[in-house]
């Protein structure tokens, strides 16, 4: 009897009304013994990360009874989070003191935090072992951030660690309409990433605008006055 060789690794995918989801089946190739017996072939089958939009989330929560992690670091989880949802950071604020992250943190003080109010944080190395602590690993899980790259990730390492039933929120919390789920903080979720100097930026273009407009006018309907209070040389 000729020997069976086993298919490669496939791919399965199907869609449904909550986005998109892949699974992965693995297979162990067999062999042929005698009399016709065959040892049948091992497959595993692991649920892949599935990603949704907002009120898509807000079914999954709803009908599926998912459990939301905000998994943003602690500035921006303050500032807008899901009511009754679990602040687990992926990234922490990095106070470590050695002589390259003081001169990496002061530059990035100076630009990035100061234009765009951004930590300077690190990986949270207890970031699965928080989640364990925490929930089961059949718990469903949707992971949420402000713009859906750093969910990706978490639940990529999450996924790693066994968990199947995860989802994400596509674009993160930006992408929100404001009212999709009752919040907590001093700003709407999807303006919670917004900090700095970059949010007064319009203000000020504003005020500029304002005056430069006004002196125009002053210009054009008080000419003489004009000339008196800006002589020219």
């Amino acid at each position: 009897m000729a020997g069976i060789v086993s298919p490669s690794p496939t791919a399965l995918y199907f869609t449904s009304n909550l986005g998109a989801r892949r699974l992965k089946a693995a297979s162990w190739s067999g062999k042929s013994l005698p009399g016709n017996v065959l040892r049948r072939r091992s497959l595993r089958v692991a649920a892949e990360v599935k990603f949704v939009n907002a009120e898509e989330a807000k079914k999954l929560i709803a009908a599926e009874g998912y459990k939301v992690v905000d998994m943003r670091d602690k500035t921006q989880f303050e500032r807008a989070h899901i009511k009754s949802c679990h602040h687990i950071p992926l990234f922490i604020f990095n106070e470590d003191n050695d002589l390259g992250t003081i001169v990496k943190r002061t530059v990035h003080n100076n630009f990035s935090g100061l234009f765009f109010g951004l930590p300077f944080t690190k990986l949270n190395p207890e970031f699965v072992n928080s989640v364990r602590n925490e929930f089961k690993q059949d718990s469903k899980l949707l992971i949420v951030c402000q713009e859906g790259l750093r969910s990706a990730a978490a639940a990529s390492r999450l996924e790693e660690a066994g968990y199947d039933n995860i989802a994400c929120v596509t674009s993160g919390l930006q992408s929100v309409k404001p009212g999709t789920f009752e919040s907590v903080g001093s700003t709407e979720l999807q303006n919670a990433g917004k900090a700095g100097l970059i949010t007064i930026q319009g203000k000020i273009s504003a005020v500029l605008g304002t005056v430069l407009v006004c002196a125009l006018l002053f210009i054009t309907f008080f000419p003489d006055q004009a000339e008196k209070l800006f002589p020219s040389s």
